[in-house]
């Protein structure tokens, strides 16, 4: 049931972006299958370059296996996190399908107009960008806040410039190192000989 719910709701997302449907056909008949921590599934690109959920695919084209920590940082958006996710198989189809993934938008006021009427699921979308936006600034103040008292007063953060300075001494020191080294390295050849 939870699959065939998820079909649905996949469905009506590409719907909703038709343009996914043409970047997705050259795949029909194509499945891959994530792994994601304990969780395995398995998408199945259809002829018509739609989705389906399906089950546990016996010879997938392609494998993404995501650890839970992973995962969190893909979450947390991370760019990272990118690199450690295990692919096997096809790659192109990996990529094409995570890019249809990752751009598919959903036009909530639409379906919500279905039960209220245009207006009010204008005014509810209205409502809901503005409190996000709102939610987001605060979040952000908030964690400049956090960052600055970890800075300045309990200091459990180094400031950028205090970072910058440590890693240009590490270079001057890893240069003097190597002279160093070199002129050693002549001085022993100048003994032996």
């Amino acid at each position: 049931m939870f699959k065939q719910l998820a079909t649905q709701l996949t469905q009506h997302l590409l719907s909703q972006n038709t343009w996914a449907f043409s970047a997705l056909q050259p795949f029909g008949g194509q499945s891959v299958k994530f792994r994601i921590s304990a969780i395995d599934t398995s998408l199945v690109i259809l002829e018509n370059g739609n989705l389906a959920i399906g089950g546990n695919t016996a010879s997938p084209d392609a494998i993404v296996t995501i650890s839970a920590n992973v995962a969190l940082r893909l979450i947390m958006r991370d760019a990272t996190a990118k690199s450690q996710i295990d692919i096997n198989g096809d790659t192109h189809l990996v990529a094409e399908l995570t890019r249809v993934l990752q751009n598919i938008s959903w036009d909530y006021e639409e379906d919500l107009s279905k039960f209220t009427g245009d207006a009010v699921a204008h005014k509810l979308g209205e409502w809901s960008r503005e409190t996000i936006a709102g939610v987001k600034k605060q979040s952000l103040n908030v964690a400049e806040m956090v960052s600055e008292y970890w800075q300045e007063e309990m200091p459990m953060i180094a400031k950028k410039r205090h970072v910058e300075a440590f890693v240009n001494e590490v270079d001057i020191l890893r240069a003097d190192v190597e002279r160093t080294e070199k002129r050693l390295d002549k001085l022993l050849g100048q003994i032996k000989n």
